[in-house]
C-alpha cells in the first residue's frame, strides 16, 4: 500500500495501527461557514456562519472554542476576518457596513451586556462584543485588515486597521486598548464608476 488515502489526499504512512485516517472535524455553526480565517502561526481559525451574528475562534491542534465573539443581533454577510500579526486582536467586515474590531488575548477588554444576570437573555447576555468598531458605507463590501503597528518615542503603540472597498475607498482607522478608534486617513484609489472596454 502507498499509504495515500486517495479520497482525502492524506498521507497515513507512519501512522499508528488501528489509527483512523479520517479528518479531524469542528462544528464550528449549526449553519453552513459563510467566513472563516486562519492566524500566521496556523494555530487558530475563525469562523462566521450564513447567518453572521457570532465569529468563533478555534484552536486548531485541540479542536476547541477559544472565544465566541458577537457581530451584532441582525443577520448579515460576514465579508472578511482577519488576525493581526500576534493574534492579539481579530477584525471583521459585513455588509452592515461595519468592521468590528475584537481582543482575543485579553477579552476582558471587549464590551459585555450590563444586563448579563437577566435569566431570559440566555446565552446572548454572555456574548462578548467588539471592543471597538467603525462605520463605512453600508451595503458596500469591503475586507479588512491590520496595519502593522506604529510608535513614536514617548508614545503609547497604535493599532491600525484598514479597510478596502469594492467602491474603490480606502479606510484607515486606528484604535486602542481603551477602544477609542478614529479615521486616520481616507481615500479614493480607483475610479468605479466606468467599465471602458476596447
Amino acid at each position: 500500500s502507498s499509504g495515500i488515502n486517495a479520497e482525502y489526499g492524506v498521507s497515513t504512512a507512519g501512522a499508528a495501527v488501528g489509527a483512523t485516517s479520517t479528518p479531524p472535524t469542528i462544528n464550528a455553526h449549526r449553519t453552513e461557514l459563510q467566513c472563516i480565517a486562519i492566524n500566521h502561526n496556523g494555530g487558530l481559525a475563525a469562523t462566521a456562519s450564513g447567518k453572521g451574528t457570532l465569529i468563533r475562534v478555534f484552536d486548531l491542534k485541540t479542536r476547541l472554542l477559544v472565544i465566541e465573539l458577537r457581530r451584532g443581533t441582525d443577520t448579515a454577510t460576514v465579508q472578511s476576518i482577519t488576525f493581526n500579526e500576534d493574534s492579539s486582536y481579530l477584525c471583521a467586515s459585513s455588509d452592515k457596513g461595519t468592521v468590528h474590531i475584537f481582543a482575543i488575548k485579553n477579552p476582558e477588554l471587549n464590551k459585555r451586556l450590563t444586563v448579563a444576570n437577566v435569566g431570559y437573555l440566555g446565552r446572548y447576555a454572555g456574548s462578548q462584543w467588539g471592543m471597538t468598531s467603525f462605520t463605512l458605507r453600508s451595503e458596500c463590501p469591503c475586507i479588512c485588515t491590520f496595519a502593522p503597528p506604529s510608535s513614536t518615542p514617548g508614545t503609547a503603540v497604535r493599532n491600525a486597521v484598514i479597510a478596502l472597498c469594492f467602491d474603490g475607498t480606502y479606510h484607515k482607522y486606528v484604535f486602542t486598548a481603551d477602544g477609542n478608534c478614529n479615521r486616520e486617513s481616507y481615500n479614493v484609489f480607483l475610479d468605479v464608476t466606468q467599465d471602458l472596454e476596447i
